[in-house]
């Protein structure tokens, strides 16, 4: 998939962010009509688009969290919320910080920082009962967009539980985080690697003003794909078949540089060269999976796996399904 295809935002997440007007009984034309944007909305739009949607939406309800929250989060929270975590020692210090911040704004639902068994994980609390897919998801993206943008690098996400019954659109969610998304889960929560709340804080003020002129627009996408070392692996990678892909050493010296250094480089990144390779797969095992009528074991063997089996299994940890399921189920969601 070309890297312009991952600063798409599927059409389903325009619609959940205009559920938030006609919940509070505004129409939404208006809107869409500032944006450029058609009645009906139905192919992915530019993250820049989606970003002016969203302070759109935030301005004609005066709610940052499109009104999904206890209390609104006035417009400008976000900008404050910048503010108190700046100057944070630390990754874990500005997590905590963030997440006292938004409790105060928003005060249901609640987050709270639990570190279990090398795994970060902020867990969401609810005073009733379950938010809708797209609120946890919107408070996922203020959360990781922050941390990632004051440590300077993509904090990959290890897993996202969802308290609330899969949306329709569950396989868009399954591409935005790129990572095992569970729904129906006794609790919403959001993990990633522990040792990542170590990471120094590296922005300035005068950063932060940058950044957010960029906001959200920046958030959505900009930490989805690593910038540094593991972005030019990802390239060359990209440039031929996986069944073409040289073994660790091989790469190594072709990046003139001993394994053991990019393999410390890259895991100071929060990566590997087999979670690297797992992302490419992932997202060209979708991609003809909706897009062509290939077989199964043809798409397996042009990933290089050796055998289908291999593949299902490999889907499964990503999408929590076979590819015939997940096939069969995007074909019969498609708009006819």
């Amino acid at each position: 998939m070309a890297d312009i295809d991952r600063r798409m935002i599927a059409p389903g997440f325009v619609e959940e962010a205009l559920d938030s007007l006609r919940r509070m009984g505004r129409p939404t034309g208006p809107v869409l009509s500032s944006l450029g944007l058609p009645a009906v909305v139905d192919q992915p739009v530019s993250a820049e688009t989606y970003g002016a949607l969203w302070l759109a939406i935030a301005r004609e309800l005066d709610d940052e969290f499109f009104g999904m929250g206890g209390r609104p989060m006035r417009s400008g929270s976000f900008t404050l919320l910048c503010h108190c975590v700046l100057h944070a020692r630390t990754l874990g210090d500005a997590l905590r910080r963030a997440l006292r911040f938004l409790d105060v704004m928003l005060d249901d639902p609640r987050g709270q920082l639990v570190v279990r068994d090398g795994l970060a994980q902020i867990e969401l609390a609810d005073a009733g009962g379950p938010r809708s897919a797209f609120a946890y998801r919107t408070y996922w993206i203020l959360i990781h967009g922050i941390i990632c943008w004051l440590v300077g690098r993509r904090i990959p996400i290890r897993l996202v539980d969802f308290r609330c019954a899969e949306p329709k659109q569950e396989a868009d969610y399954r591409l935005f985080f790129g990572a095992p998304v569970r729904f129906g889960q006794p609790i919403s929560r959001l993990g990633f690697d522990s040792a990542m709340l170590e990471l120094p804080i590296m922005r300035t003020e005068q950063a932060l003003k940058q950044f957010l002129r960029g906001a959200p627009a920046n958030i959505l996408v900009r930490y989805r794909y690593d910038a540094g070392l593991a972005s030019s692996v990802r390239r060359r990678l990209d440039k031929v078949s996986p069944s073409a892909w040289k073994n660790f050493a091989d790469l190594a010296a072709d990046m003139r540089m001993p394994p053991s250094t990019l393999r410390h480089r890259l895991r100071d990144e929060g990566q590997s060269y087999a979670g690297i390779k797992d992302d490419i797969r992932r997202d060209l095992a979708i991609d003809m999976l909706l897009n062509t009528s290939k077989t199964i074991g043809d798409i397996a063997a042009q990933l290089g796996y050796s055998e289908p089996s291999a593949f299902f299994r490999a889907f499964r940890k990503w999408m929590s399904k076979s590819p015939d399921a997940f096939r069969r189920q995007s074909s019969a969601a498609a708009p006819s």
